[in-house]
């Protein structure tokens, strides 16, 4: 069975190894070579040569047409069912007591960990949200109408941190939908807790789902705007200065994908940079800012400007084993992979792959460009290298 994107380049060659059909070419009356370039994708062949192929390998012709043309195999929404349904308000009758601010932060502070740090964070998350979500829910609405207006903040407060959790879930198990809605909660809970930096953090997360959905001047908008609310409401401190520093770097990813790379270098030097220097490493409110976040975000400025070399320079700098998050060590590894691919060098490209998937094996199955990487390797690589790539194909699921 073949992943329902994959190409038809790659289907024909799955086949056709998985049969051992060395001479298919000379049977349907083609050469070896034009066989190889129409698996790389470099031919598209007519229906006649699609339909001997097809024949020769003993499967039907649907079998090797996909759908329609890809260009980055996508895997499909991999959003929990229990965890939709819990945010659709599937949770326990009001009469139920509700859980005490302290044991929800507690919870929601341990799946935040375990989401930033466990290899399984995608199983974990679906084991732990659902609950985790009603219980939530359920308490907001036990608090909204008390006499007890700190332990209504502290439940909204909680409330936020959950959104914001569940806005990564969500955007990382392809349901952005669900991630905008749920980054319209956070920003309202911590507004409704009165509470300045959940607010900006809010604005942060809703950023990165504008980020998601390629809406990149609303997401500076979003971010400038905290920045701005942010230092109107709140004195200075380490936490402001870090919250500032995470929405510049929404500012940067918002230039970057404009393509203003002057821009985009500009804010990491003299505004994330500096703010980063003055807080140091820290993960204040989830956002793992710090230098080590800014200099993975100035690799990722030189890959998308094309300054492949200068990003991989920067890279050998970086030192990941101070990243806080798996999310961010594995979304900087892949670009490293990325480069190296850009530059044919596969050898190199299939180790930071096989690393990755050693880092964070679900991760990596859910990420298009991780697929696209594996299966460019199977098209071109030497023998040796497209042979493992062709396993961890497997592995992932594309084939």
């Amino acid at each position: 069975m073949v992943a329902p994107d994959l190409p038809i380049g790659d289907r024909i060659r799955h086949y056709r190894k998985s049969r051992q059909q060395d001479v298919v070419a000379g049977l349907v009356g083609i050469t070896p070579d034009y066989l190889s370039q129409i698996e790389r994708g470099l031919k598209v062949p007519s229906l006649q040569i699609l339909y001997a192929i097809a024949r020769e390998l003993g499967v039907p012709i649907a079998a090797l047409l996909s759908d329609e043309a890809v260009t980055a195999p996508a895997p499909p929404p991999t959003a929990e069912t229990s965890v939709v349904r819990a945010l659709m308000g599937y949770g326990p009758a009001l009469s139920t007591p509700p859980s005490s601010p302290r044991d929800l932060r507690e919870r929601i502070e341990a799946a935040w960990r375990s989401w930033q740090t466990s290899p399984t964070r995608f199983t974990d998350a679906a084991q732990a949200l659902p609950v985790l979500i009603a219980e939530v829910e359920h308490s907001v609405r036990a608090h909204r109408s008390g006499p007890d207006a700190q332990t209504r903040r502290q439940v909204l407060r909680a409330a936020a941190d959950l959104y914001f959790l569940l806005r990564s879930y969500l955007r990382r198990t392809g349901r952005l939908d669900l991630s905008l809605m749920v980054a319209d909660r956070a920003v309202r809970a911590a507004e409704d807790a009165d509470d300045p930096l959940r607010v900006a953090a809010a604005q942060w997360n809703l950023g990165h789902v504008l980020l998601a959905t390629d809406e990149t001047d609303g997401a500076e908008h979003v971010a400038m705007h905290g920045i701005e609310t942010l230092h109107a409401e709140v004195p200075a401190s380490v936490e402001r200065e870090a919250m500032t520093g995470a929405l510049h770097l929404v500012t940067v990813v918002a230039a970057s994908r404009r393509r203003d790379w002057t821009a985009a270098r500009d804010r990491l030097r003299k505004r994330a940079a500096p703010a980063a220097a003055n807080v140091g490493e820290g993960n204040f409110l989830w956002t793992v800012f710090g230098p080590t976040n800014v200099d993975l975000h100035r690799v990722s400025v030189e890959m998308e400007a094309g300054e492949v070399s200068e990003a991989l320079h920067l890279a050998d700098k970086v030192d990941t084993a101070r990243v806080q998050s798996i999310e961010r060590e594995f979304t900087f590894t892949l670009e490293v992979a990325r480069c190296y691919d850009l530059r044919r060098e596969d050898a190199a490209t299939l180790l930071h792959l096989l690393q990755l998937e050693s880092l964070a094996p679900e991760d990596l199955a859910r990420t298009p460009m991780a697929r696209a990487l594996v299966l460019s390797l199977i098209r071109r690589a030497r023998a040796m290298h497209a042979r493992q790539a062709e396993s961890l194909a497997h592995r992932l699921g594309v084939l």
